[in-house]
């Protein structure tokens, strides 16, 4: 079997699901924040993902999202309250894809 087309709808319309068609990492909002903030990640195809957040000494301080991830737009969000105020960097990678991201915490 082949799906051609797929309709999703309740009971009084017609909803919107498209599937993400590129890898990408929404700006993170709000930003500059405290404590958290967040960011969406849409992943086209099916595979192994990786979101870290890192200081700027290229450590990691966090990890968002690492392993196997479906096909989908995921909402990621960053809890930073154990974290000093500073620049940080957010990179999403898969494979062949990678994205990043500056973001400030402001306590």
């Amino acid at each position: 079997f082949e799906v051609v087309d797929l309709i999703v709808a309740n009971s009084s319309e017609r909803l919107n699901v498209a599937s993400p068609t590129a890898f990408s990492l929404s700006e993170a909002y709000p930003n500059p924040f405290n404590p958290t903030t967040t960011m969406e990640l849409s992943v086209p195809e099916s595979g192994d993902v990786s979101v870290q957040i890192y200081n700027v000494m290229g450590q990691v301080v966090a990890t968002l999202a690492s392993g196997y991830m479906e096909a989908n737009t995921y909402t990621l969000t960053w809890d930073a309250s154990n974290v000093s105020s500073g620049m940080y960097f957010v990179k999403a990678q898969t494979a062949g894809n990678v994205v990043a991201q500056k973001i400030v915490l402001m306590k």
